[in-house]
């Protein structure tokens, strides 16, 4: 048998092939063209494992190694960094590394989506891109009036109200600044049409499934962020248990226990980055809305530790509810529930 690992870059990828005895068979640089991976697994013992990084370039890469008949493996970067801790680093010393973690059976692995599922998500990934491209500009344009002390009457700056004072007020500007804020006008309208256009094609495409519908219970989740947290999370059944898919989503703090001592640092940065959004936005959602659902757990859930610990950590508790909440409800197909008694939801945050 042999162990096959792709060191892969932005250019090329260094492959790395070893016996079960650790003997090294051949080591090649191919260059990233399509069919090169290919005519190099062509010579490998078929049915072979391939690890490759998680790399910002895989997608292509695992569609090849499958097309060629081998059986790709997707490893975690940092952790078999760690596991490895070499001191030097050099292509072939991160394939070899692989190929050692592979003959010992401790290859630190993730889960691949399917080709569809990869493709899909891009819709709601770039929707959130594009919305964050937005929140930039107008901040900057809250920013430029407030420079020369132009405190805007209306409540949404870019609302109709808020558009009618701006249209009255930005010629007060010197010129040049009125220029730039006249463009990043047109920018943030721009980006709303483009927005409103993603929103529209999800709709098309995301018809309403089991998983969404249940999704859509949760507190603070509407249509967009359950269709992010269903697309992100993909096969519930690959996470152990609730507290795995925290985890993954990034809502467990940083923990440092040692000598009778513990102490919880922020949420972890390491993580799946859109559905750790996901949920920390219908958090801010349940916050904003709190008064109107007082006896929510969610709601009370936030009001407690804000008073001891304060808003960000009471919407990382909260985060980490929904989330928990989330592995329930697919795992069970059931809508979601307010918990109750001992059953309530006690987050490793409020320790």
């Amino acid at each position: 048998m042999e162990y096959i690992a792709f060191d892969a870059h932005k250019r090329y990828t260094l492959a790395s092939v070893s016996r079960a005895d650790g003997r090294l068979v051949r080591e090649e640089r191919i260059p990233h063209e399509r069919g090169a991976l290919s005519q190099f697994l062509a010579r490998c013992e078929g049915g072979s494992p391939v690890a490759v990084e998680t790399t910002g370039n895989w997608y292509w890469i695992v569609d090849e190694i499958e097309a060629a008949g081998f059986l790709p493996k997707l490893v975690h970067a940092r952790k078999a960094k760690l596991m490895l801790g070499a001191i030097n680093k050099t292509d072939k010393l991160d394939a070899r590394g692989l190929n050692r973690l592979q003959q010992s059976g401790t290859l630190p692995t993730v889960w691949i989506p399917p080709a569809e599922l990869r493709d899909r998500r891009d819709l709601p990934r770039t929707r959130m891109v594009l919305v964050r491209q937005r929140v930039q500009l107008k901040n900057r344009i809250h920013a430029t009036l407030a420079k020369y002390a132009l405190t805007p009457e209306a409540t949404d700056l870019f609302g109709s109200q808020g558009r009618r004072w701006l249209k009255a007020h930005v010629q007060s500007l010197p010129t040049h600044t009125a220029f730039a804020v006249g463009h990043m006008l047109e920018q943030v309208d721009g980006l709303r049409e483009q927005v409103r256009q993603f929103e529209q094609r999800m709709r098309t495409v995301f018809q309403p499934t089991p998983e969404i519908g249940l999704l859509m219970t949760l507190p603070g989740v509407a249509f967009t962020l359950s269709v992010v947290i269903a697309l992100e999370v993909g096969d519930v059944t690959r996470f152990a248990g609730p507290e795995k898919l925290a985890a993954y989503a990034g809502t467990t703090p940083r923990v440092h226990s040692s000598g009778g001592k513990t102490r919880y640092g922020p949420l972890r940065p390491d993580v799946n980055r859109y559905l750790k959004w996901a949920f920390v936005e219908a958090a801010n959602a349940i916050c904003r809305i709190r008064t109107r659902h007082p006896q929510r757990h969610a709601s009370c859930l936030y009001e407690r530790i804000a008073r001891r610990k304060g808003h960000q950590k009471a919407i990382g508790a909260v985060a980490r509810h929904l989330a928990e909440a989330t592995y329930w409800m697919l795992a069970r197909q059931q809508p979601y529930r307010e918990p109750r008694g001992e059953h309530r939801t006690v987050s490793s945050t409020e320790a």
